[in-house]
């Protein structure tokens, strides 16, 4: 088993999940960039590694990307083959690294369009490598990924407020959003859990929810087939969203998920549509 595939299969992700619905040979190189963005996000994130430890590792994938990986390096000559093989830029894999990097030191974003930034680079250049290698052949599926990424990241985002801030305090969730509420950074980092946050969720929430209404809207019938790894994942992380609202967004104290079971019927659904389609 490669470097990659081991890296995947312990991971256990919806996008992992996701992959299985692909040809072997997308699959396969789908198996190396989730690895990639699995490990670089896990370097940032490692608490019990030092920080100066975590800027360098990302730092060796850096030097690597842009002058080669060194002899020995296994996982990263798969990284490198599967950009070869599907045509993906180094300064999209950077780009990846340097949104990771972000989560080094606690930081806050004041508005929407600051945590779009961050989300496009954790999430919407990861779209861009997904179309690519999925074999997308119109520009509007690139708009389609970048907006579902958001999407995505930003359903996240509200997943894991109580996971983020025992990892060094972080908070994703906008200032000026939190300011409109009135509720503070102070309320969220004693986990007060009110009408206030109640409607801070719920704002966000509608906003995740136009994002994936947006996403839905450009996707290209041309490139329909080979987005429907995408498709899954908009619609597990619907769901999703649909269990936070339904939970009243508990997040401080459990972390949300959807079942295997209903994953399941969701590739099932889309498996039954593509045999149809032929």
């Amino acid at each position: 088993m490669s470097s990659a595939s081991e890296i995947t299969r312990k991971a256990k992700s919806n996008l992992a999940f996701a992959l299985q619905i692909l040809p072997k040979d997308r699959r396969e190189d789908m198996t190396v960039f989730y690895a990639f963005c699995r490990t670089v996000d896990d370097t940032a994130d490692d608490v019990s590694v030092p920080k100066a430890a975590r800027r360098a590792a990302l730092a060796k994938w850096k030097e690597g990307l842009r002058n080669g990986f060194p002899a020995g390096d296994a996982f990263g000559a798969e990284v490198a083959e599967m950009m070869a093989r599907r045509g993906i830029r180094a300064e999209w894999l950077l780009e990846i690294i340097e949104g990771c990097a972000m989560d080094l030191e606690p930081r806050t974003f004041q508005g929407w369009d600051e945590l779009s930034q961050y989300n496009w680079k954790v999430a919407g250049v990861v779209g861009l490598v997904c179309t690519r290698i999925f074999g997308c052949v119109h520009e509007d599926s690139d708009r389609y990924a970048a907006t579902l990424g958001n999407a995505l990241q930003l359903t996240n985002i509200l997943r894991d407020v109580g996971e983020d801030l025992a990892k060094g305090g972080r908070i994703y969730l906008p200032v000026n959003d939190m300011m409109r509420f009135q509720y503070s950074e102070r309320d969220l980092v004693g986990k007060v859990y009110d009408g206030r946050f109640l409607a801070l969720m719920a704002y966000e929430a509608e906003r995740a929810q136009h994002l994936f209404e947006e996403a839905e809207k450009l996707l290209p019938e041309i490139d329909r087939r080979a987005l429907v790894p995408a498709q899954i994942m908009a619609e597990i992380y619907r769901n999703l969203l649909d269990k936070m609202r339904a939970g009243k967004f508990k997040v401080f104290d459990r972390r949300y998920s959807v079942s295997k079971t209903r994953k399941l019927a969701i590739l099932s659904k889309y498996l039954l549509a593509m045999r149809r389609a032929e």
